[in-house]
C-alpha cells in the first residue's frame, strides 16, 4: 500500500505545501503552516474494505416541483433570493465591519418570525444584551426571535437539533470554533470545518441556514474559497462609509439570478428598503454639468439609471493621477487609450477623477460610452444634454458594440422622464416607446457628433 502524501497548509491563506517551513510562499505569513491528516483511500482500496452504497440515479427528463419558498416581507432582500428563502438551504453574506450585516440580518430574521417562521440567530461576537439592544433601537423588540450567544460549533448544532427551526443565523463564521481541530478560531481549517458541518447539517435537517462572513482588505470574504462553494448563495453587502445607500448583491445563487442586487438605504431606524434605486441614485442630479452622464444599466434583472461623474483637470506630477471610484480601473485605462490611439484625443499631463454617485458599484461593460461620455464632457468643459442616457461597449479599435436587454433599460429612461438615447448602431431594437435614439457606429463618429470634434 502506497504511504500517504502528508500536505500543510497555511491558516492565512489556505496554500498548500508538500513540507513545513517557517514562512508561507504564497501570502508570508509566518509559523502559519499546519499538517493536515491525510484522507482515506476510499472503499476497496484497503485489505478488507466495506463496499460503498449504491447511488440513485435518475434521467434529465425528470419533472420535480420547484422548492418551497418562505418570503420574508422585505421585497429587496427576497428578490436578491430569488424570490423567497428555500429551506434546507445555505448562505454566505460578507461585507465591510461596520456596514450593516448584523442589522440587516436581524430585520430579516424578524420579518421572517412575524411570518410564522421560527428563527434563531446566535451571536459569536455580540453577547445576547447587545444584540436585544440593536433590536429595540430597529423596534423588533417584539419580534419572536430567540436569541443566543455562542461560538463553540458542537453546542451550536446540539441546539439547532434540538429546537429543529426553520431558521438559523450565525454571526459570524470566524468566531466559531471546532474541537475536532487544532487551530485558532478563524483560520483557514476552524473556517472551512465549521461550514462544513453547518451546511451539512442544513441539508440533512432542513434547516435554511446564513452565515455571516468577515471580508479581507480586498473586500473577498475571509478564509478559504471553498465555503463558497459548500453554500448554495453568497450575498455581498457593499456600500461607501459616506454614503446612506446599500446594496445587496447576490454573487452565487443557486435558486435564483446571479448579479441580482437589492438596495437598501440606512436610517436611525435601520435599513428601508428603496423600491426605485434609479431615482434615488438620480436625485440629487441638478442641471446639466461638465462631466457628467447617465448610464442605463442592468444588474441581475433590474435596470438602474447611474450618473457618472468625471473631472479633468492639469496634472503637476510626472505621472498624472488617475483616480477610480465604483468602476474598473483597468476598464478605464483602456477607455483612455483608446480614446488617444483611435480619436487622437491625449489625456497625458491631466489629472483624471472618475466617480459613480451615490457610491454604486458598476462593473458592466455596457459602461463604456457612458464613461467615454463623461471623459469627454469634462475635457471639453461641455455639458452633455439632461435628457440624454447612454450605454455601449467599446471595442479596441473604437467600435461600439451593442449590449444586451436594451429595451429595458430605455424603458426604465423614459420612465424617469429621458427622451434620448446613445446607443451603438448596430444595436437591435425591437421598440424605443417615442425616445429619439442615436445610433453612432464608432468612438470617433460619437466625437464628432456628440461634441463637434473629428
Amino acid at each position: 500500500m502506497a504511504k500517504p502524501v502528508t500536505s500543510f497548509t497555511c491558516q492565512e491563506c489556505g496554500a498548500t505545501h508538500r513540507k513545513w517551513a517557517g514562512r508561507c510562499d504564497a501570502c508570508g505569513a509566518w509559523n502559519s503552516l499546519v499538517e493536515e491528516t491525510p484522507l482515506s483511500q476510499g472503499p476497496g482500496r484497503g485489505l478488507g474494505a466495506a463496499k460503498g452504497r449504491t447511488v440513485p440515479l435518475s434521467a434529465l427528463s425528470t419533472e420535480e416541483p420547484p422548492p418551497p419558498r418562505a418570503q420574508s416581507g422585505l421585497a429587496e432582500f427576497d428578490r436578491v433570493l430569488g424570490g423567497g428563502l428555500v429551506p434546507g438551504s445555505a448562505l454566505l453574506v460578507g461585507g465591510d465591519p461596520g456596514i450593516g450585516k448584523s442589522t440587516l440580518l436581524l430585520q430579516a430574521a424578524a420579518q421572517f418570525a412575524k411570518r410564522g417562521i421560527e428563527a434563531i440567530y446566535i451571536s459569536g461576537e455580540e453577547a445576547s444584551a447587545q444584540v436585544r439592544m440593536r433590536a429595540q433601537r430597529l423596534g423588533l423588540a417584539d419580534a419572536p426571535v430567540r436569541l443566543g450567544a455562542e461560538t463553540a460549533l458542537r453546542d451550536i448544532l446540539t441546539t439547532l437539533d434540538a429546537e429543529r427551526p426553520d431558521l438559523a443565523v450565525i454571526d459570524s463564521i470566524q468566531t466559531l470554533w471546532s474541537d475536532t481541530v487544532e487551530s485558532a478560531p478563524g483560520s483557514v481549517s476552524q473556517v472551512r470545518a465549521a461550514a462544513h458541518e453547518l451546511v451539512t447539517f442544513a441539508k440533512r435537517r432542513g434547516v435554511a441556514v446564513i452565515l455571516v462572513g468577515h471580508v479581507t482588505k480586498e473586500g473577498q470574504i475571509a478564509g478559504p474559497r471553498v465555503v463558497e462553494h459548500m453554500v448554495d448563495t453568497v450575498l455581498y453587502f457593499e456600500g461607501e462609509r459616506g454614503h446612506q445607500f446599500r446594496i445587496l448583491r447576490a454573487v452565487k445563487n443557486r435558486f435564483g439570478p446571479a448579479d441580482e442586487i437589492g438596495v437598501f438605504e440606512m436610517t436611525g431606524g435601520g435599513l428601508a428598503e428603496v423600491a426605485n434605486p434609479s431615482a434615488l441614485f438620480l436625485s440629487e442630479r441638478g442641471q446639466p454639468s461638465p462631466g457628467s452622464a447617465v448610464f442605463a444599466g442592468i444588474e441581475g434583472t433590474r435596470p438602474v439609471l447611474t450618473e457618472i461623474q468625471a473631472l479633468v483637470a492639469p496634472s503637476t506630477l510626472a505621472s498624472p493621477r488617475r483616480t477610480v471610484v465604483g468602476l474598473d480601473s483597468g476598464r478605464v485605462s483602456t477607455i483612455l487609450a483608446v480614446l488617444e490611439s483611435r480619436c487622437g484625443i491625449p489625456f497625458t499631463g491631466l489629472d483624471v477623477f472618475l466617480n459613480v454617485a451615490g457610491g454604486m458599484r458598476v462593473m458592466e461593460p455596457a459602461a463604456d460610452l457612458a464613461i467615454a461620455a463623461a471623459l469627454l464632457s469634462a475635457r471639453e468643459d461641455s455639458a452633455l444634454p439632461a435628457e440624454c442616457v447612454s450605454f455601449g461597449e467599446i471595442s479596441l479599435s473604437g467600435a461600439l458594440r451593442p449590449v444586451a436587454q436594451a429595451e429595458n433599460r430605455l424603458k426604465e429612461a423614459q420612465k424617469l422622464g429621458f427622451s434620448q438615447a446613445i446607443i451603438p448602431a448596430p444595436q437591435k431594437i425591437d421598440g424605443a416607446g417615442g425616445m429619439r435614439l442615436d445610433r453612432i457606429a464608432d468612438l470617433t463618429g460619437f466625437v464628432g457628433e456628440v461634441f463637434g470634434a473629428g
